[in-house]
């Protein structure tokens, strides 16, 4: 099961109201999780699965120049449900893991006019000068997904160009 989900609202904490607050949670981390236990169910029945969750990493260092407090937060959140999950239900032959990419150039990102003086900052902060492609994405997707790792699970593996590095 992959399990992704997000959203952003780009406020600063103090004028960020709480149901802007609220409706990053519920679709970040409250979504996550609903979706999770949903398949850990029918995995669990079974005794066996693998939970992919995407977190970000934004859920380990605090973006900038952008004021995000509740998308942070909330993938910090889904890093810690998915090593949660991993635990409780290690001995039952499901695995759950998750995934924090960095900045990553999909159509939707790369065509939003609002978002290209981010983009260029965002690359100008890169250690590798640019953002990730989607298809970069790929084969941990497929590592974690398939039977190559049984031993992998309550893992995050962060994949961002070095960003989070410093």
């Amino acid at each position: 099961c992959y399990n992704n989900a997000g959203i952003c609202i780009n406020q600063p904490a103090e004028e960020m109201t709480f149901e802007q607050w609220k409706k990053v949670i519920d679709i970040n981390l409250t979504g996550v999780y609903l979706c999770a236990t949903a398949a850990g169910r029918v995995m669990l029945k079974q005794g066996y699965g693998s939970i992919i969750n995407t977190a970000s990493m934004s859920g380990h260092i605090v973006n900038v120049p952008q004021p995000q407090c509740a998308y942070n937060a909330s993938k910090a959140g889904v890093i810690m449900l998915t090593k949660s999950l991993a635990v409780e239900w290690a001995k039952k032959g499901v695995r759950v893991n998750c995934i924090s990419p960095g900045y990553i150039g999909t159509e939707l990102i790369m065509n939003a006019d609002h978002l290209k003086p981010l983009i260029a900052q965002w690359n100008a902060m890169a250690p590798m000068g640019r953002v990730g492609k989607p298809e970069e994405l790929q084969s941990i997707l497929v590592y974690l997904a398939g039977d190559s790792c049984p031993f992998t699970t309550g893992s995050d593996i962060v994949v961002d160009g070095a960003f989070t590095c410093f």
